[in-house]
């Protein structure tokens, strides 16, 4: 019996809840809530690290940051790595990305065996005259806007990562008419068991939109106005407060063009499974998986962008949908994307790999939640710059910041607006000593 396709599609920083079938009365998300209705919704899923680069690689090599050498942003899984690519790979999956994976090392296939799109690139090489690399090649932080400018420049537009996710959407689609029919070089097909990645920057920064959503967004979306910010020397960074750096129609129109992003990639996914069933493909004997890698604060504690290990920050829209298998039905335990990696090896039914901190979700899928409970506490982790760590149990999320910041504690069953640090509580002091074990067993 065949193995059965998989179809990954996924956006980026995008918040869990900026979708329709997450209860947001705003956005519209019309193709991803299609597959959700009979998807398992992970509604408490976590990246394992809040900005783009480590998250990607984290999840691709089924570890967290620390165990995979991924601990800052530019760094990139050794070449020959063992990624959930190269291991279908290597049981016969034809494994094809199109879009962002951002690699930045020399090995930019990291087991894929075709990539589609225009991100191939790599800058680690030899600089036999270094002073000319300074002068041509810019640091990165001048190649970026000042996050006041990427607020107050969001609108109408189509900024670079708009025709880059056109550009990937348009190789998908070619590449599904080649693989499923080759009409022009009419001949058999192996059809090998496909693994189909579909990975678009929207909506990243800059934020840019078709005029006509920007309109239909811009007096409708709620906003996150006279915010207070965290006290807390980490957790107040990155941010911008209204009337000094912004004004409420700056954050008005920004949060209106990150809406209408969010629709662009939906619409984007929508041509991509369209393509799929003109081709005859019957999307429920696909495994479809969607994720983000992190989410954007959008303002909320007047904080922008990620980074954070706050809700809209770490948390990630994720599901899985196989109508074959599993019906559909709304997950509340701690996963990580991380578990992607075992939880795809399951599915195909491959043995899990040695040394993973991977974890399979196909006792969650079957709606086994007690198993998750009794097996890893419903824990979960997320880790930034080196040595900052969040470990979510339950309701409680607990961040630590190394010896020179405080730790914070929130309890998101008392208090899920994440104002309240209970670190210092009396009635909490036994679960912070918990936590600093585990943290020490972790080794931070």
């Amino acid at each position: 019996m065949k193995a059965p396709n998989i179809l990954f599609l996924m956006d980026d920083q995008h918040r869990p809840d900026v979708l329709g079938f997450a209860g947001n009365p705003v956005i519209r998300t019309p193709n991803l809530d299609a597959l959700a209705k009979e998807a398992v919704v992970f509604e408490n899923c976590y990246t394992p690290y809040p900005q783009c680069i480590p998250a990607r690689q984290a999840m691709m090599a089924g570890q967290y940051p620390k165990n995979c050498g991924c601990q800052k942003f530019g760094d990139d899984l050794a070449p020959g790595y063992l990624t959930f690519a190269r291991y279908l790979a290597e049981y016969a999956y034809a494994t094809v990305a199109c879009g962002k994976l951002h690699h930045t090392g020399q090995d930019q296939m990291q087991g894929w065996t075709q990539r589609i799109g225009n991100e191939m690139k790599s800058e680690k090489v030899i600089q036999r005259d270094p002073e000319a690399f300074v002068k041509y090649i810019p640091s990165r932080d001048a190649m970026r806007w000042p996050l006041v400018k990427e607020v107050k420049s969001a609108g109408i537009g189509k900024a670079y990562q708009v025709v880059s996710d056109e550009y990937t959407v348009l190789g998908a689609k070619n590449f599904i008419l080649d693989y499923f029919n080759s009409v022009y070089y009419d001949k058999v097909r192996t059809q090998r068991p496909l693994l189909l990645k579909v990975s678009l920057t929207q909506p990243h920064y800059p934020y840019t939109a078709k005029e006509e959503l920007f309109h239909y967004y811009l007096n409708r979306v709620p906003l996150y106005t006279d915010q207070v910010a965290s006290a807390h020397p980490f957790l107040s960074q990155k941010q911008l407060v209204e009337g000094r750096d912004v004004s409420r129609r700056e954050i008005q129109r920004c949060t209106a063009a990150y809406y209408a992003m969010v629709e662009q990639a939906d619409s984007l996914f929508g041509q991509v499974l369209d393509s799929l069933r003109l081709v005859g493909q019957d999307l429920d004997d696909w495994i479809i998986i969607y994720a983000s890698d992190h989410g954007e604060m959008l303002g909320e504690h007047s904080i922008w962008m990620k980074h954070k290990f706050y809700e809209a920050s770490a948390g990630v829209p994720f599901f899985i949908r196989y109508p074959k298998r599993f019906r559909g039905q709304r997950i509340r335990e701690n996963v990580n994307l991380v578990d992607i990696f075992a939880t795809l090896c399951e599915l195909v039914d491959l043995p899990i790999p040695e040394g993973l901190d991977s974890r399979s979700l196909v006792p969650l899928l079957e709606g086994n939640t007690a198993f998750w409970h009794q097996s890893y506490q419903n824990q979960t982790l997320s880790q930034y710059n080196g040595g900052f760590l969040m470990i979510k149990q339950g309701d409680l999320k607990y961040q630590y910041y190394g010896q020179d910041m405080p730790e914070v504690l929130f309890d998101l069953a008392v208090n899920p607006e994440e104002t309240i640090d209970f670190s210092q509580d009396k009635s909490y002091q036994q679960r912070m000593a918990d936590f600093r074990a585990e943290r020490i067993r972790l080794g931070f």
